[in-house]
């Protein structure tokens, strides 16, 4: 039988066929390609003095260190490409050493997870020309702040760190051979939306005259304090006030946000926008904003919060400026709790609202411990409040959550960016708050130094 001379033929052009589905891939393999290819690479000067979060400075022995953040375009125009897109931030530190010693900028205190030059610069190569991905690398390197700095120099640059939105607690840490020098900054980047934008603490009770109470006088007022925040016309009993701070705003924003509380969004409707947004996809939004909630004839006047990966999950905090101070020093009446879960509610503007923890005091108690440990308190004790109540008959807030409670208020005195040692932070023993974790199986036991109630 004769071989058919054409089959060799046509099986090399069934194999080399291609369909019009894979043309049109072809097609956009192709654009893609010469798109890549134009991709051009033009940083421009930025000037951190023009900084939308503004210089902080501060001096010691000798040393004075300034710092700012820049927003998401500033830090595009000067690397040229969009570090925000990869979750990065640029901090600039200025070092003005006129001390008589060499100093090492300690970057690990800064963030222990900030991105060396060339590691972030790598994650722009992908689309431009080998001699555009040495000028990326180069010019990431000489942006850089540099570790050391000479006795009698000034140096400065950036610190590329995974990106806070909203502003961050920026530690910088010289180490020389007479110590380290410790610098803290609360550092605020605003976008229009934050609740800190309109914040201004002397302008709350303008003209009026508030009396200054020793802390006798605060245990006492303290403990007259409504049980609960409330609604807009006074009615109702939302979460419980379980919380005082002591310290002036600078003081407050310092010692939260040095101890990872995110900064927070007013309500509006692009926040709005943003939350639903959040919900539906299961995104993360760390600076969501917080509902607002009653004291002193007002919402809280600033809301702080501690955000998982997801807008499911979180702690927050609000504070209201009391019409008293402690010592001298401001105080600020508050409210905290851990969000589990979101629920859909007419209640709320958004139309969903996040479900509390009902062992409410065990967010209290993290909050403690997070100032702690970063020794941003050097005083705390606990005073009462409402009345206590178990798990089979708890209270309930306004969007109906159940809670339980011991019914105390932590009182924390502040420092802002001083650090104290765990074992030089003093306890007043006025009582003692339960174990949360196993509050629910054992009866609460509190005791009050100076007498009964």
């Amino acid at each position: 039988m004769r071989p058919d001379i054409h089959s060799d033929h046509d099986k090399r052009s069934a194999r080399c066929r291609v369909t019009p589905v894979a043309r049109r891939a072809l097609a956009g393999l192709a654009l893609t390609l010469l798109l890549a290819s134009c991709a051009t690479f033009v940083p421009e000067p930025v000037d951190p003095s023009d900084s939308a979060a503004g210089i902080y400075r501060d001096t010691i022995d000798g040393v004075t260190v300034a710092t700012t953040l820049l927003a998401d375009e500033d830090a595009r125009r000067l690397y040229g490409v969009p570090l925000a897109d990869v979750g990065l931030q640029a901090i600039w530190v200025q070092v003005d050493n006129r001390s008589d010693r060499a100093l090492w900028l300690l970057v690990s205190a800064l963030d222990e997870r900030y991105f060396a030059p060339d590691e972030a610069a790598v994650l722009f190569h992908a689309g431009f020309s080998s001699e555009d991905e040495e000028r990326i690398t180069h010019r990431f390197r000489e942006l850089a702040v540099p570790l050391k700095t000479t006795a009698g120099g000034i140096s400065e640059g950036y610190v590329l760190a995974p990106r806070h939105e909203g502003g961050r607690y920026v530690s910088v840490q010289l180490a020389g051979g007479d110590g380290v020098r410790d610098f803290g900054f609360a550092v605020t980047l605003p976008d229009g939306d934050f609740d800190f934008e309109r914040l201004h603490p002397d302008l709350i009770y303008a003209g009026a005259t508030h009396p200054d109470l020793d802390l006798d006088q605060a245990r006492a007022v303290l403990r007259d304090l409504p049980c609960c925040t409330h609604r807009k016309d006074g009615s109702g009993a939302g979460d419980p006030l379980n919380l005082v701070l002591v310290g002036d705003i600078d003081t407050v924003l310092a010692s939260l946000s040095r101890s990872s509380w995110s900064f927070t969004h007013r309500i509006g409707p692009e926040s709005i926008k943003r939350l639903i947004g959040a919900t539906l996809s299961g995104a993360a939004y760390s600076v969501a904003p917080v509902s607002n909630l009653y004291l002193f004839g007002r919402p809280q006047d600033i809301a702080l919060q501690h955000a998982r990966n997801t807008i499911v999950q979180r702690n927050h905090l609000r504070l209201w400026l009391a019409p008293f101070r402690i010592e001298g020093r401001a105080v600020w009446v508050g409210q905290v709790s851990r969000d589990i879960d979101i629920k859909l509610t007419s209640k709320s503007t958004s139309l969903t609202t996040h479900v509390i923890d009902p062992n409410i005091d065990e967010a209290r108690e993290h909050l403690l411990q997070t100032l702690m440990v970063k020794g941003a308190i050097d005083r705390f004790g606990f005073i009462r409040g409402q009345a206590p109540t178990t798990e089979e008959a708890p209270y309930t807030n306004l969007t109906d959550d159940p809670y339980f409670t011991d019914g105390l208020r932590l009182l924390a005195r502040l420092t802002g960016a001083t650090t104290t040692p765990l074992h030089h932070i003093e306890f007043l023993e006025w009582n003692n708050s339960a174990d949360p974790v196993r509050e629910f199986q054992e009866p609460t036991e509190r005791s009050e130094s100076g007498g009964s109630e």
